[in-house]
């Protein structure tokens, strides 16, 4: 059956949502609304954000309804990985130039990522900080958002769907899709194949977003180093929420650690090139 393709860009990255059939212009304009306001809220790069009014003054800030999920993800994972993965990295991702101007350079001086009690408390609702502090909520957010966009294609009467973030998928349909697991050193190879149905799969590597000699942005809060104990992970959960999170949380905790709170399956690669996954991952890799 021939099916519908929307391609958009949002939040830095293309787009591509796949249906059965056309989406309705109200339905059209429904997500990309959507994508605004959560841009609106969360974007460190939009110098009208939310986060970065943060980043200016300490204070107690209200947060939208959707906050609650993405804050409490991160506390878990925060916990799970011992403060390695942290939404506190901010203001040292710009420091190593990966900044609002894409300067990609740098600079000398040291910038520490804040322990999180030590710096905001979080209520469910709102913020209160001590002192500026730049939240990025880039490791699991564009997960979190293509849940938010399949929200509004239900809303609009689209029951079967793809939404495709960059790598951050959600599918929900009769019918499996086959996601390549593209390896991260040759972006024309894949190292597998995940069955996909009525999940999302979230994909990150730290060849992806990189620059300079090591660096790229998969930094390890306790360090305020990019980490280089894993070079790609791919997660499969129920939202991409968790699968986004839990893609970044891979390269920091081992997935024994993370299943306490979590019920997921992953594929993890390192540098030697040896691969370990989830006994039940739905799907093949190759050898």
């Amino acid at each position: 059956m021939q099916r519908a393709e929307w391609s958009f860009e949002a939040i830095g990255a293309p787009w591509r949502i796949s249906t059965p059939g056309e989406i309705s212009d109200a339905t059209r304009d429904a997500v990309t609304a959507r994508i605004d306001a959560f841009d609106a809220v969360y974007s460190r790069f939009r110098a009208d954000s939310l986060v970065t009014r943060i980043a200016e003054a300490p204070g107690t800030w209200s947060f939208p309804r959707d906050a609650a999920p993405l804050f409490s993800l991160y506390r878990s994972l925060y916990t799970a990985t011992e403060g390695a993965m942290s939404p506190l990295v901010g203001a040292r991702l710009e420091n190593l130039g990966y900044d609002r101007d894409y300067t990609l350079q740098a600079r000398n001086e040291a910038v520490d990522v804040p322990a999180w009690d030590d710096i905001m408390q979080w209520d469910g609702s709102r913020l209160t900080t001590s002192a500026p502090v730049l939240v990025d909520v880039g490791a699991a957010g564009k997960g979190y958002l293509v849940d938010l966009v399949a929200e509004v294609l239900r809303d609009g009467g689209v029951d079967e769907y793809l939404v495709d973030a960059s790598g951050d998928l959600l599918h929900h349909g009769d019918e499996p899709v086959r996601v390549g697991l593209e390896h991260p050193l040759d972006p024309d190879q894949a190292i597998g194949v995940c069955e996909l149905q009525n999940a999302s799969i979230c994909a990150s590597a730290t060849n992806r977003r990189a620059w300079g000699d090591g660096l790229h942005h998969i930094l390890d809060a306790t360090t305020g180093e990019p980490t280089s104990t894993v070079t790609a992970t791919w997660a499969v959960a129920s939202s991409g929420l968790v699968a986004d999170g839990l893609a970044t949380a891979l390269f920091f905790a081992a997935a024994p650690a993370l299943s306490v709170d979590f019920t997921f399956d992953y594929v993890r690669m390192f540098p030697d090139s040896r691969v370990e996954y989830s006994r039940t991952f739905p799907g093949e890799l190759f050898t």
